[in-house]
C-alpha cells in the first residue's frame, strides 16, 4: 500500500497546492492525520472525480518525509482513470500507458471498430 503526491502547483489563495492518493482511503487518511490535513479536506466522488486531497506544497515535504512516493500530475491523472475503470491505482510507472491503450480503445468501440 502506497500514498502518493503528484508534482501539481496550482494556486489556491497565496498557497500552491498538489495532489495526494493512496492505493485505500485509509492509508490516504492517516498519512493526512500524520501530516496535520484535516479530515473535512478529503475529496470524493460523487463531488470529486476520484478520492484525493488537494495539500499545500508543505504538506507535500512532510508526505514525502512521511514515506509518500512522489510521482507526476499525469501519473496522478492516469492513475485515478485506471482506479475509475479497474478499482486499483495500479502503478505510476504504467499508468500514463495503460490510460493511452484505455482511451484508444475506448475510441475504437465509439467508432465502431472491433
Amino acid at each position: 500500500m502506497t500514498v502518493y503526491v503528484d508534482d501539481m502547483r496550482a494556486k489556491f489563495g497565496r498557497m500552491v497546492m498538489c495532489h495526494m492518493v493512496a492505493d485505500t482511503d485509509d492509508e490516504l487518511h492517516a498519512m493526512a492525520a500524520r501530516i496535520g490535513v484535516a479530515r473535512r479536506w478529503h475529496q470524493a466522488p460523487p463531488k470529486a472525480s476520484s478520492s484525493h486531497y488537494d495539500i499545500a506544497q508543505s504538506k507535500r515535504a512532510l508526505a514525502l518525509q512521511a514515506g509518500a512516493v512522489a510521482i507526476t500530475w499525469k501519473q496522478t491523472s492516469a492513475m485515478a482513470l485506471r482506479r475509475r475503470v479497474t478499482g486499483q491505482l495500479g502503478l505510476p510507472v504504467d499508468a500514463e500507458a495503460w490510460a493511452r491503450g484505455y482511451l484508444q480503445q475506448r475510441a475504437a468501440e465509439r467508432a465502431g471498430a472491433p
